[in-house]
Formats: C-alpha cells, sequence, structure tokens
C-alpha cells in the first residue's frame, strides 16, 4: 500500500539512525523531507535519493534557530510525522567537562527539537497523522542511571524526556501524539563499532512504536522494541 499521501520530515538525515529513517520511509512510500545540516552531493543520502523520488533533501541546522523557522516560512505542505532525531554526544566525565559544549548539547538535544516542534506546529496540525517522535537515549533516564558519568549527554536528554512529556499534555487539544525512543545500542558512528544492534533494526523498530502512537498514549518513553522504559 502506498502511503504518499503522508509527509514524514526528519532531521540529521544525511547518516546513522536519520539515513535509515529515510530509507526505510521512503521504501514505504512516504514522501520524505530529509534535513542535514550541510548538504554534501556526493554523501549517502543524495546517493539513496537517485532510486527515491520521494525524497527531498534540505539544508537545516537544528542548532541555528534562525535556520528553523526559514525553513518552516517556506514550506508550505502539511507534515504527517516530525523525526527529531539529529543529536550530539559530547564525552564527559567528572574530571572532563567542556561547559561551553554541555550548553550546546542542551542547546542541539534538547532546545532544538522544542523549536522544531514550535516552527512547524501549524504544518503538523494540517497533517493527517499528528505525530511527533524525539530521540532520546536510556542514558537520559534517571531512574537507569547506575553508573554515573556523561554529564552533558545525560542531562541533556534527560531534559528532552520533559520538554516532550509537557509538550504531549499542552499540545493534546490539537490531537497531537507525542513519543520519547530510545534506539539501542546501534552500531553507528555516534553509538560505536561495539553496539548491539545495527541501524535497520533500530529503526524498524522505533517505527512501529509510532505507527503505534495514538493521542491515547501520548507522552510514553519507549525502546525501539516496545519496552516502557522509566523516567
Amino acid at each position: 500500500m502506498s502511503n504518499a499521501k503522508y509527509t514524514v520530515l526528519v532531521t540529521g538525515a544525511n547518516r546513522g539512525l536519520g539515513l535509515e529513517f529515510v530509507r526505510q520511509y521512503a521504501t514505504d512510500g512516504y514522501e520524505v523531507i530529509a534535513c542535514s545540516r550541510k548538504i554534501n552531493k556526493k554523501d549517502n543520502l543524495h546517493k539513496l535519493r537517485v532510486n527515491f523520488k520521494n525524497i527531498s533533501i534540505h539544508k537545516l541546522d537544528v542548532a541555528n534557530f534562525s535556520s528553523i523557522d526559514q525553513f518552516a516560512k517556506t514550506l508550505k505542505i502539511p507534515i504527517d510525522i516530525l523525526i527529531n532525531n539529529a543529536g550530539c554526544y559530547p564525552y564527559s566525565s567528572i574530571n572532563h567537562i567542556d561547559f561551553k559544549l554541555w550548553l550546546d548539547a542542551f542547546k542541539i538535544n534538547s532546545l532544538a527539537p522544542f523549536k522544531m516542534t514550535k516552527a512547524f506546529l501549524p504544518h503538523l496540525k494540517k497533517g493527517k497523522l499528528k505525530k511527533i517522535a524525539s530521540l532520546t537515549s536510556k542514558m537520559g533516564s534517571i531512574d537507569d542511571n547506575l553508573r554515573g558519568g556523561e554529564y552533558l549527554y545525560r542531562s541533556s536528554k534527560s531534559a528532552l524526556n520533559m520538554i516532550i512529556k509537557s509538550l504531549s499534555i499542552d499540545l493534546k487539544l490539537y490531537d497531537l501524539s507525542f513519543i520519547t525512543l530510545h534506539p539501542g545500542w546501534v552500531r553507528t558512528d555516534m553509538g560505536g563499532p561495539n553496539g548491539l544492534i545495527d541501524s535497520d533494526e533500530s529503526v524498524a523498530g522505533m517505527k512501529r512504536q509510532i505507527d503505534k502512537l495514538s493521542i491515547k498514549t501520548t507522552g510514553q518513553f519507549i525502546a525501539y522494541d516496545g519496552k516502557k522504559i522509566p523516567w
């Protein structure tokens, strides 16, 4: 069945999980708006578009909020699913803290998904599915933190979880459904070579959770395999 009547916007779409989201949704027949901080016509995203005419590629730096506003103004079509995938993972420990990188991590991992939701709210209201999925991590779970460390990444993902939970309450009146997704430990540039699963398995699982998402289940913290994650 073709899903061309649906449109999905993916941030951080040029590699890793973002690229796999683009591939799988394009394969399913969705119109895919693939957003990347830099445009490189020789990268894997552009190679993928050769085989999928339902992929459009756009320059979007989620750390640049004026860039988000400008793109939202130029985009004139409804959005059915917004996937806040773009993120960063700066290393940190109690003896290795870069406060500028910490602020950058909050801007990219926490504030940017909020800004994307606000900027594209008119597009989402006009969509049929009205779903917003944001990639977080079990490392943002306070209950799951048994090892400490990684202050920058953990705190920025915990903040994202709270932001999305509040959005799920504040925007419920528009029938918008929100989900925060733990992708698992994936073998990507960010996850490293020792990950437990590949990106295709992770994204397929996350897509299933997005498919099941409804206004009745909005605001949950779910792993790619459907397991609920404690806050």
